[in-house]
């Protein structure tokens, strides 16, 4: 059984910094694509980046280009979200999710096709 598990959300003030992790463990293959999703409240869920084990630049929304940053540990089955210059608007549940296989540029996004989701962290950016 395949688990994920997002942690580092906190409340902090704009401008400041922080860094989500999402820990994966179980069974699982090592060729996925990890994608970190956000849901504010009133507002859908949407894609926020993602990346391929298998290697290539990550994709990202336009609202966090520049900012955000997405790594793995592939030793420590560990995925990063590393969030800079952070604003109100980027106040959401963040989630990690993984499906088996690549993401690609015009479909990482669409939610359905994940195969295991984390619990969420809550990320709170104060004006």
């Amino acid at each position: 059984q395949v688990r994920l598990v997002e942690s580092g959300g906190a409340s902090v003030q704009a401008g400041e910094s922080l860094r989500l992790s999402c820990v994966v463990s179980g069974y699982f293959y090592t060729q996925y694509c990890m994608s970190w999703f956000r849901q504010a409240p009133g507002k859908a869920r949407e894609g926020v980046m993602s990346i391929n084990t298998s290697g290539g630049l990550p994709f990202v929304a336009e609202s966090v280009k520049g900012r955000f940053t997405i790594s793995q540990d592939t030793a420590e089955n560990t995925g990063y979200l590393q969030m800079n210059s952070l604003k109100p608007e980027d106040t959401a549940m963040y989630y990690c999710a993984i499906l088996y296989g690549n993401c690609g540029s015009t479909a990482w996004s669409r939610e359905e096709l994940y195969d295991y989701w984390g619990q969420g962290t809550q990320v709170t950016v104060s004006a």
